[in-house]
């Protein structure tokens, strides 16, 4: 049989070892639908949705290290996948779209799902997107595509138009003027500085006395690196959202999250210390970094448009953040004066037992923060976390202690909803031995994930560990946006726009063929928690939790909560709760 565009087109994925592909069918594809089903090395998994596609293969590159890639028809289909590529771009994720697209004749005839898809995906896929006319450009376009999402961390777009799907394939085009003749070959990079960057920067930390660390997400696999740093400099670790796995949170010297939903611990050392090294991160908030001038800064990124945009960097190092460190240890001094570490490590152990005590609060219905903090006490060490935008980014960030194993991750520069069931659905895919947990509120489970549970429905039962646990915040309510409405506006909540309806998340589940509980009372959370770790299929926990906690640290201060105060002057119509929220915070009307 000839082999056909469609043909080559997934071979040549296959050669940059793509096993798995993300989407949902349409016309506009149905030439390498087609090829799909005639090989065997490429796994094609149908989603609900496009955007969980293109989520799914945001995360599978998240949690593997490799090019994620998703795939859908024309028009309505292309456009639903650009959420999930965005939530790529913006944290910096390898991934590959592959779009159908109308018949070339009819373009620009104003047919029907006509839509101009290299404009569409120009700011998305900026790196690289391009339409195919002939079938001798599949190889190239597979390979830049494929090879720059992967050196550049981004994403990329080939679109194929559906009768080119269907022509024969042109595997090696001809060796002559106008053609071009790519190949797949392996990628190096230069991964450290030059030794006069190392030394400048080195001398920088030597020099200081109150050193703090900030670890973002491209400081993973760098953790015994970080570790070493940080015990020669006396210095703290303070974690970026995306970084919060890269160093375990049981060391005494890890401060754990910084910013809005950062605790006291960070906070507390930046604002003292007089020299600051960033590692592989883009935090983006400046008033949860030293003052300028306050401190001196040092910077390493494997990406040099990067540097120096969060703070004004004395000494920028360019390269991969494990590399750079190991070159950079060497150069380092032991620091004798202990005293700023001793300090640290207080402030650590001071914070861990605010987040204790706020947790164990009594509020009227279940407290969001019991939940997390009971779940923390029982993931194995080598758990994956799927976290959400929302209250419960805040109780993962404050609550979660990670270990040395773990993975987690969520949408981070782009912050969107919806992100957690199809993290999660595509971590066990990668990892089907071990156990996956997804954070949802209640917002992002009606939003999208009810139906990334149909899909989990659907293939739990070729996973070599079956389970799979959802915990669900049903507060019935919008509300991290209730609260940065009171919060930072200084408005009462809009009972129109915030409100959720009650769904029984677990009977859902059971409707499913899974299994779940819902949980309505402190004493029920171990217990349950318990049984969903213990099933032998994926598990919906539907804890009905209390919706007025203020998802932000324990340690508002006394400026922040003036806004919520104008906000119950304002008819907040929970002022009550907002009041006894307030309250528990040490945060009174004086």
């Amino acid at each position: 049989m000839t082999m056909t565009v469609g043909d080559f087109l997934l071979q040549r994925l296959d050669e940059w070892r793509v096993g798995r592909i993300y989407g949902y069918p349409g016309d506009g594809i149905n030439g390498i639908l087609a090829a799909m089903r005639r090989q065997d090395r490429i796994r094609f998994v149908q989603t609900r949705h496009e955007e969980l596609a293109a989520f799914m293969a945001c995360a599978h590159a998240k949690y593997t290290g490799e090019v994620g890639v998703c795939m859908a028809t024309s028009g309505p289909g292309a456009i639903h996948l650009l959420n999930g590529l965005y939530d790529a771009k913006l944290d910096h994720q390898p991934v590959v779209a592959i779009v159908g697209q109308q018949k070339r004749a009819s373009l620009g005839g104003s047919y029907q799902q006509e839509v101009d898809l290299v404009t569409l995906f120009k700011d998305v896929a900026g790196a690289f997107v391009q339409m195919a006319t002939t079938a001798g450009q599949i190889r190239h376009l597979v390979d830049r595509a494929m090879r720059t999402a992967r050196s550049e961390r981004t994403v990329c777009c080939i679109i194929v138009p559906a009768d080119l799907q269907d022509e024969e394939a042109v595997a090696t085009p001809p060796r002559q003027h106008g053609n071009v003749l790519s190949g797949i070959g392996t990628l190096s990079f230069a991964e450290v500085p030059p030794p006069s960057a190392l030394r400048e920067a080195a001398d920088i930390l030597n020099g200081g006395k109150r050193v703090a660390i900030l670890a973002g997400a491209g400081a993973h696999g760098a953790a015994a690196e970080l570790v070493e740093v940080a015990e020669l400099l006396g210095a703290g670790i303070a974690k970026a959202l995306l970084g919060k796995m890269t160093v375990p949170d049981e060391l005494p010297f890890v401060t754990g999250s910084i910013g809005i939903i950062g605790t006291r611990a960070s906070f507390d050392m930046m604002n003292e210390c007089d020299t600051l090294l960033m590692v592989g991160s883009s935090f983006p908030y400046s008033e949860f970094l030293p003052e300028e001038d306050q401190a001196r800064g040092v910077q390493i990124d494997i990406d040099p448009k990067m540097v120096s945009l969060r703070y004004p960097m004395e000494t920028n190092l360019i390269g991969d953040a494990r590399s750079t460190l190991r070159a950079l240890i060497p150069l380092l001094e032991r620091k004798q004066d202990r005293g700023w570490r001793e300090r640290i490590e207080q402030k650590v152990r001071d914070s861990w037992q605010v987040l204790e005590r706020q947790a164990m609060l009594e509020t009227p219905e279940l407290n969001p923060q019991r939940a997390f903090w009971e779940l923390s006490q029982r993931l194995p060490e080598d758990a994956i976390l799927a976290g959400d935008s929302g209250s419960t980014t805040a109780w993962y960030a404050l609550d979660i202690r990670a270990r040395s194993r773990m993975m987690g991750s969520l949408s981070g520069g782009l912050a969107t909803m919806g992100s957690a069931m199809p993290y999660a659905f595509a971590a066990k895919m990668a990892h089907p031995g071990r156990l996956v947990v997804a954070l949802v509120g209640d917002g992002a489970m009606q939003m999208n994930g009810m139906n990334c549970l149909i899909t989990i429905a659907r293939h739990w039962q070729e996973w070599s560990d079956p389970r799979l646990v959802v915990l669900v915040l049903n507060n019935r309510d919008l509300n991290f946006v209730t609260w940065e409405m009171r919060g930072m506006a200084g408005e009462p909540k809009f009972e129109a726009s915030q409100e959720l309806p009650d769904v029984a998340y677990a009977d859902y589940a059971r409707l499913l063929g899974l299994d779940g509980v819902r949980v309505e009372r402190p004493e029920e959370i171990g217990p349950a928690l318990d049984a969903a770790f213990s099933a032998n299929k994926p598990f919906v926990l539907d804890v009905v939790s209390e919706a007025n906690i203020p998802p932000l640290p324990p340690h508002i201060t006394r400026s922040q909560a003036k806004q919520y105060y104008e906000a119950i002057e304002k008819g907040e119509p929970e002022a009550d709760a907002v009041r006894r929220a307030l309250a528990q915070q040490g945060l009174t009307e004086q």
